[in-house]
């Protein structure tokens, strides 16, 4: 059972919130507004906000300079992540991964089945780490951002949460650069 240790201090991460849509502007993104309200009102940081459309190199190139960027410990992208010929979110973010989080997709099937149901398995959530930075890919929806945020990385991305969470292995993220 998850709970959060009210003894230890909270840390905020710096989190950067990135829309995947052909057809949306910052005024019409719910999805990204969920994620943005939902991360500053637990106290994290938004690092930074963009859209951009289905393209599979755009989307990875973004992703690698928020990787190279020391001020951006997370991302989260919204959207592209279903099973359409433009859907390309998923493999953008494994042309960048270091290492998947497996579990991450399997966990947010699994939270999004008590919502949807079998309309679940249309989804391709994915997490992973790349430079020391954490990447995680929702699908589109507002829903599915709640979704996740609310049962899976509002838990994660706190460092009070145990018995283990995220932000506690931040640091050691990047042990195998620190070798070479």
């Amino acid at each position: 059972m998850s709970r959060i240790d009210e003894t230890l201090d909270f840390i905020p991460v710096r989190i950067a919130v990135l829309t995947v849509s052909d057809s949306r502007s910052l005024a019409e993104d719910r999805s990204g507004q969920v994620l943005v309200d939902r991360l500053q009102a637990a106290g994290h940081l938004l690092a930074d906000r963009k859209i951009l459309a289905d393209e599979r190199s755009e989307i990875a190139t973004q992703l690698r300079a928020w990787i190279a960027d020391p001020d951006v410990d997370v991302v989260i992208s919204t959207g592209g992540t279903g099973l359409t010929g433009r859907d390309v979110t998923v493999e953008a973010h494994r042309d960048v991964y270091e290492k998947e989080i497996e579990a991450f997709g399997t966990v947010f099937t699994i939270v999004s089945m008590k919502k949807i149901g079998t309309s679940a398995v249309q989804s391709r959530a994915t997490g992973g780490v790349a430079g020391g930075t954490y990447l995680f890919a929702l699908p589109g929806s507002p829903g599915a951002c709640k979704d996740g945020w609310d049962e899976i990385l509002a838990f994660q991305l706190d460092y009070r949460h145990r018995p283990c969470n995220f932000v506690e292995i931040m640091p050691r993220l990047s042990e195998t650069q620190r070798r070479k």
